[in-house]
């Protein structure tokens, strides 16, 4: 998996220190017996050094000399592209122990449960997979911030938030929220199943359209209030549209339905004169790809949007793959995007798959010159 492999004896170290790049990497390290030693690093040779030079007397820093006899490494040019490497490598080298090497944690997601007769929305870090009935949104940046969000989602509702399987039964007491009158309350047969569902697809159409579709129902009941003079009611119906409104625009960009969560990162490059793009595609990451970003084509310039075209042609996004990779991909992706600063920007696909391909252009420009992204959104294509 690792581009450049290299002996390492000893008596010649020094001839492999001045092999090696003083650049960005992530390497592994490995003697005849044991196990390797897997690492990222900014600078190979002095993370080299460090290991495999002469130990100092009476030094207790690792010292790996008299142990190794093979070198891999591979250049990155992000500190996200290097943990995804780092993470890839050490899934292989170590299979049972690589989550817990790099203290990762799966992302808060909230789970719109459409296996269940009467479903239910639930916060959850769990996903059993993208191809079954039910459905999956965020990432969010903390399991406080996805309830919070739930909670207020579910106030503008009537579905259930009970975490048990119904048998409904007139008999049945119910709870606070049917007393409340903010759950249908199919427990108790206090609505039909047609009902119930169709009341579990307004929640859904909420959380597909990050409650637009909510806002435009209200919306319409406001002109039909106003055009019937009922002015209190629409002055009601306005303020509810607010509430909506302040529930689901402070929500980040990334949160979206995990089928639907596709785009392209951009990171700086290990090669020159270049960025690295990264495509993602249902929450899986694909292999880095070198975007050179002055390029000539049969010795003519081309534009960089039309090479972008082609570039991404080349490279499909990744194709869907085993729940758990998902998860660890997902969270990888989740740290870096919630980073307070972070190198590198992200541009995600609409609901069509479509990239907004000027805004990428612009971005790829920045990232390959250094410069930080816009604080407030381009809204232009």
């Amino acid at each position: 998996m690792l581009a450049q492999r290299l002996e390492f004896h000893p008596e010649r170290d020094a001839e492999v220190f001045a092999a090696v790049p003083a650049a960005s990497a992530v390497f592994l390290v490995r003697g005849p017996e044991g196990e390797p030693y897997v690492s990222k690093t900014t600078n190979l040779r002095r993370r080299l050094q460090r290991l495999l030079a002469p130990p100092e007397a009476q030094s207790k820093r690792l010292n790996l000399r008299a142990r190794v006899r093979e070198i891999e490494y591979t250049r990155t040019g992000s500190d996200f592209e290097a943990g995804l490497l780092l993470y890839r490598v050490l899934r292989l080298a170590f299979p049972k122990g690589y989550r817990e090497r790099l203290k990762l944690r799966f992302a808060p997601l909230v789970r719109l449960n459409l296996d269940n007769l009467y479903p239910r929305a639930y916060v959850t870090r769990r996903v059993a997979g993208l191809k079954g009935k039910s459905l999956y949104y965020g990432p969010f940046p903390t399991r406080a911030a996805a309830e919070k969000f739930l909670n207020d989602s579910l106030d503008q509702f009537k579905a259930r938030r009970c975490d048990f399987d119904l048998n409904p039964d007139p008999a049945f007491p119910g709870c606070i929220y049917s007393e409340m009158k903010m759950c249908l309350a199919p427990c108790f047969r206090g609505c039909s199943d047609q009902e119930y569902a169709a009341e579990v697809g307004r929640v859904r159409a909420w959380l597909d359209t990050g409650g637009q579709s909510l806002v435009r129902e209200l919306e319409e009941e406001r002109e039909r209030a106003s055009a019937e003079l009922a002015f209190e009611q629409a002055a009601a119906i306005h303020a509810r549209i607010e509430k909506a409104q302040g529930i689901a625009q402070p929500l980040p960009e990334i949160v979206r339905r995990l089928d639907r969560l596709a785009g392209v990162m951009v990171q700086p490059s290990a090669e020159a004169e270049a960025v690295t793009l990264l495509r993602f595609a249902g929450a899986r990451l694909g292999e880095p790809i070198v975007f050179p970003v002055q390029a000539r084509a049969e010795g003519k310039m081309q534009s960089i949007e039309s090479r972008v075209i082609e570039c991404l042609a080349a490279h499909p996004a990744p194709r869907p793959g085993p729940a758990l990779e998902l998860m660890e991909e997902l969270a990888l992706l989740k740290r870096w995007y919630y980073r307070t600063s972070r190198v590198g920007e992200i541009f995600f696909a609409d609901d069509k798959g479509e990239l907004p391909l000027r805004r990428l252009v612009r971005g790829i420009s920045r990232v390959f010159k250094g410069e930080r992204e816009p604080t407030a959104p381009m809204k232009t294509d």
